[in-house]
């Protein structure tokens, strides 16, 4: 399979949770790269430069300010900058914010996408990659696998935003013959993620002594997945991702939300020399979200068939390093959540995605 050449990269929402590890890892663990990563975020609640600190100096680098729906923005990088490859992360993406304010998910995931779209009618040149979601598929039962073929069938305001916006990417690709990829990913984890989100709240709350609200019974299932991994399964697709194709990243690694809370309260217990018995009685159940799906799992045989990616990371590996991480930079979660509260008042009240 050929490679396709990647020089000049413009990363949407890369001061995000995953954008930034992409940059990161691109700028950090891919030695061939000599091109540049431009970062354009409108640094919302959830985008934060603090997670780009250790590569902000890399004169590969070089943060834009501004929104993903402007289009006359878009169009200038590209051309001042002769980029010839967008990954597209930016989104609003918590499934909790998302059944109480839809609007923002319309607008930057669908709208947002749109206007990306029409900027590589003007630039086909420019090979676009697209992050989506496994919650487009909607929910699985007690076996079997999301597929590429799998229909779509979205259960929430923002996994029907997700959907809708791959739909416009597959509809421009295949109208205007643009070259564009779209990624379906499962639940992603590690450092730097926004304390909304399950694995880094319940860290959060155990290290503060606060309740650890699980909903319903916690039985539902995710799939897991290190955001390294995916942020190396992201630059291969680049490298070697077909044309108008789809592709599913997984982590293969199943878990209930109840027995994951378990495995972190026993993680951090070890590390810091606790009785975990202690962590487990914060435990609280709470109202089940509404239209909340079973489960999630993903098959990815065909990325690793087709570009050979497999995770690096098994799934203690990845929790344990991640828990040590938000051990050692309790400061960072404390700045970015007062700085995201100022942005947005909805996360006065954080309950898990």
């Amino acid at each position: 399979m050929q490679s396709r050449k990647v020089k000049n990269i413009l990363v949407t929402g890369g001061a995000g949770f995953i954008g930034s590890a992409f940059i990161r890892y691109v700028l950090t663990q891919v030695p061939s790269f000599n091109g540049k990563c431009h970062n354009l975020d409108v640094l919302t609640y959830a985008g934060n430069l603090a997670n780009l600190a250790e590569i902000d100096q890399d004169p590969r680098y070089q943060f834009h300010k501004g929104d993903i729906r402007d289009q006359a923005l878009v169009e200038r990088l590209c051309a001042e900058h002769g980029i010839d490859t967008i990954v597209h992360f930016a989104a609003e993406s918590h499934v909790d914010r998302s059944i109480s304010g839809p609007q923002a998910f319309i607008e930057s995931n669908v709208l947002g996408t749109f206007h990306l779209l029409e900027v590589l009618k003007k630039y086909p040149h420019i090979h676009f990659h697209h992050i989506s979601t496994d919650e487009v598929y909607g929910c699985l039962g007690a076996t079997g696998f999301f597929t590429e073929e799998t229909p779509y069938r979205p259960n929430s305001p923002y996994s029907a935003s997700k959907a809708a916006s791959d739909h416009l990417v597959k509809a421009y690709g295949h109208t205007y013959n643009l070259s564009v990829c779209i990624s379906n990913c499962s639940n992603n984890y590690g450092p730097y993620q926004f304390p909304e989100k399950l694995i880094p709240l319940m860290i959060f709350n155990c290290l503060n002594g606060k309740k650890l609200p699980v909903y319903g019974t916690g039985q539902n299932v995710r799939d897991w997945l290190y955001v390294n991994d995916h942020a190396k399964a992201i630059w291969m697709l680049l490298l070697k991702g077909r044309k108008g194709e789809t592709y599913n990243v997984g982590g293969e690694s199943e878990w209930k939300n109840i027995d994951l809370i378990h495995e972190i309260i026993r993680v951090i217990a070890d590390l810091q020399g606790k009785d975990k018995r202690e962590l487990e009685a914060l435990i609280s159940y709470v109202t089940d979200r509404p239209g909340h799906d079973f489960r999630y799992a993903i098959d990815c045989t065909k990325i690793k068939k087709e570009i050979g990616w497999a995770p690096d990371h098994s799934f203690h590996q990845g929790l344990k390093e991640t828990v040590a991480w938000y051990l050692n930079n309790q400061e960072w979660i404390e700045i970015v959540q007062d700085e995201g509260l100022k942005k947005n008042s909805l996360l006065a009240e954080l309950v898990p995605s």
